[in-house]
C-alpha cells in the first residue's frame, strides 16, 4: 500500500512539474515585458495584447476556409509571352503603341535589336484578355504561353496580418501614457519600433502583390523575316581567299623587315660606336683605369 501511495505521489509531482514548466515556457517569450507591466498595474491589458498578437501570428493561409475564400473576391496574377513574326519590326511599333494607349497600359521595358524588338507591357488585368487578342493580330504567332496564379490565400493572409499588427501598434502606443518609469517606457517603445518595422515590411509585400493582381504582364517579342540560307563558297572565292591569305602573310613579312632596317641597323651602329669609344682604339675605359692605377 505504501508503495502505491509513493508511486501516486511521485506521479502527481511529475505532472505538477510539467505543468509549471510549460507555463514558464509560454510566458518566457514575454516574461520580461510582463514583469514590467505588472509593476505598472495594467498587466491584464498587456495579457490581452499578447493574446491578440499570438492570434495574429496564427492567422495564416490555413485559417482561411474554402467557404471564406469563395465569399471573398478571388485574387489572380496573370502573365503571357507572345512571339510574333512580321515583315518589318520597325513598322509594327506604331500599331503596338496604339494598342498600349487604347487599353491604358504602358511599356515597362523595350529592347531593340537589328531584326527584332522585345517589349514588356503592363496592362490592367481587366483589359488583359482583350489586349492579348488584338496583339495576336499584329503578326504571325510563332509561340504563345500564358500563366495564371491564384494568390487569394496569400493576399488575405497579408491583409489580415497587417490589420492585426496595426491594432497592436495602437494598443502599445496607448501604454506609453501609463508607463511610470524609464524601464517601462523603453520596453513599450522597443515593441512599438518592432511593430512599425513589421507593418512596413508586411505593407510592402501586400502592395507589391496587389500591383501584380491589378496589372498583368505581357512580354512581346517581334521578329522580322529570317535571313537567306547558307551557300558554300565557289572555287573562285576559295582561290581568292587563298591568295588573300598569302598576301596578308607577305605584307606582314615586309613590315617586320622594314622594322629591322629602320630600328635594327641604327641600333647596331650605335652599339659598335660605343664599343669603339670605350674599348677600341680610343679606349676611354682603359685610359681611366690606368690613371686610377697610377694614383
Amino acid at each position: 500500500m505504501k508503495k502505491i501511495k509513493t508511486s501516486l505521489l511521485t506521479l502527481l509531482f511529475a505532472v505538477l512539474f510539467l505543468v509549471c514548466t510549460c507555463s514558464r515556457g509560454g510566458a518566457g517569450l514575454y516574461g520580461n515585458q510582463r514583469a514590467v507591466f505588472s509593476s505598472a498595474g495594467y498587466a491584464a491589458e498587456y495579457d490581452e495584447a499578447i493574446m491578440m498578437e499570438l492570434d495574429g501570428s496564427a492567422y495564416n493561409e490555413e485559417s482561411l476556409t474554402q467557404s471564406e475564400t469563395v465569399a471573398q473576391s478571388r485574387k489572380l496574377t496573370k502573365s503571357a509571352y507572345l512571339s510574333l513574326r512580321v515583315d518589318d519590326p520597325a513598322a509594327t511599333e506604331k500599331p503596338l503603341y496604339e494598342l498600349i494607349d487604347k487599353f491604358g497600359a504602358w511599356s515597362a521595358s523595350t529592347t531593340i535589336y537589328e531584326n527584332s524588338r522585345n517589349y514588356s507591357i503592363r496592362v490592367p488585368s481587366d483589359s488583359y484578355d482583350a489586349m492579348l487578342t488584338e496583339l495576336v493580330g499584329l503578326g504571325r504567332v510563332t509561340r504563345r504561353t500564358e500563366n495564371t496564379e491564384d494568390v487569394t490565400l496569400r493576399y488575405y493572409d497579408l491583409e489580415g496580418r497587417l490589420a492585426v499588427k496595426r491594432e497592436l501598434l495602437n494598443t502599445y502606443q496607448g501604454y506609453l501614457g501609463k508607463a511610470r518609469n524609464i524601464d517601462e517606457i523603453m520596453t513599450v517603445e522597443s515593441r512599438i519600433a518592432d511593430l512599425q518595422q513589421e507593418i512596413d515590411w508586411t505593407g510592402t509585400q501586400l502592395r507589391n502583390l496587389a500591383n501584380l493582381i491589378d496589372y498583368s504582364t505581357v512580354n512581346v517579342e517581334i521578329t522580322g523575316p529570317t535571313g537567306s540560307s547558307y551557300s558554300a563558297p565557289t572555287l573562285a572565292e576559295r582561290f581568292g581567299n587563298l591568295f588573300g591569305s598569302f598576301g596578308n602573310v607577305f605584307s606582314a613579312a615586309l613590315v617586320v623587315l622594314a622594322g629591322i632596317v629602320i630600328y635594327g641597323v641604327p641600333a647596331i651602329l650605335v652599339a659598335v660606336l660605343l664599343f669603339w669609344l670605350l674599348f677600341g682604339r680610343i679606349g676611354l675605359v682603359k685610359k681611366l683605369w690606368q690613371l686610377a692605377a697610377r694614383k
